[in-house]
């Protein structure tokens, strides 16, 4: 059995004084893959994600700046996205999208600096890592009228209802379910998972963010990607090697820039 985490924030301070345990851990958890996001809540750190690739074979990246990030980008910061698209472990640009959850007020900055990943992904054709919470009508209007099912992408932590994800699938994107799915209070959740087509779903960790159950409450790592499926699984009534094969086959299939073991 492999899994990949398709999303997790091993920059974060939380990891520093066990990084290496933290991936092995995930290796002998079965966990083949990893995918560093370059992108944090604060000042954005570009190459973030890339160095940790280059540290760690069995790791991935991705560049982008957070829309939690209020400061404003400066446009060098964009052109960067570009040139730094070329490394050969950078596999998407993101995360990024639109949150009016956790930030308010005039959020046309945010919605400008989602264009801009938007437009870098297609330049350098790499696929887009999604944000999106309580702007789900926004995120998927940007995403037709910048052209964003040109790269196509995921969804990441989805939380939003089927008729979202199905819009988003429509646009060529995928649906990544993290530790959320398996909260009992996440009824919703559980059964936009039961839908989704499974050739059309990732599983990712958020770690350090929302541990699954039975971890819930305690700081979250990648080895934990496997209750994750482990609940999608027990959801859809079939077997977890089944939710690993598809979710390992889906991602090689959308990052093609990624090359398995």
């Amino acid at each position: 059995m492999k899994l990949i985490d398709s999303h997790c924030h091993l920059d974060s301070e939380q990891f520093d004084a066990d990084r290496d345990a933290v991936i092995e851990r995930a290796l002998a958890a079965g966990v083949e893959h990893m995918v560093a996001i370059g992108s944090g809540d604060g000042p954005p750190d570009l190459e973030a994600g890339i160095r940790l690739a280059d540290r760690y074979e069995p790791l991935y990246a991705t560049i982008g700046v957070h829309p939690h990030d209020a400061s404003k980008a400066n446009d060098d910061t964009y052109r960067r996205l570009a040139a730094l698209a070329a490394h050969p472990k950078v596999v998407a640009i993101g995360e990024t999208g639109l949150d009016y959850y956790r930030v308010s007020g005039d959020l046309e900055w945010q919605r400008e600096r989602f264009r801009t990943h938007i437009r870098a992904a297609r330049r350098c054709g790499k696929p887009l890592v999604i944000h999106t919470r309580a702007s789900a009508e926004d995120t998927l209007r940007l995403m037709r009228e910048e052209g964003a099912q040109e790269v196509g992408g995921v969804m990441h932590c989805f939380t939003e209802t089927w008729d979202v994800a199905r819009a988003a699938m429509d646009l060529g994107f995928h649906i990544s379910f993290s530790g959320i799915v398996t909260f009992k209070n996440a009824k919703d959740l559980k059964e936009v998972a039961k839908r989704v087509p499974l050739e059309r779903m990732l599983v990712e960790t958020d770690s350090p963010y929302l541990a699954p159950v039975p971890h819930r409450g305690k700081p979250n790592q990648p080895a934990f990607v496997r209750h994750v499926a482990e609940e999608i699984g027990r959801l859809r009534g079939i077997a977890l090697d089944e939710v690993a094969s598809a979710t390992t086959g889906n991602f090689f299939r959308l990052f093609r820039h990624a090359h398995p073991a």
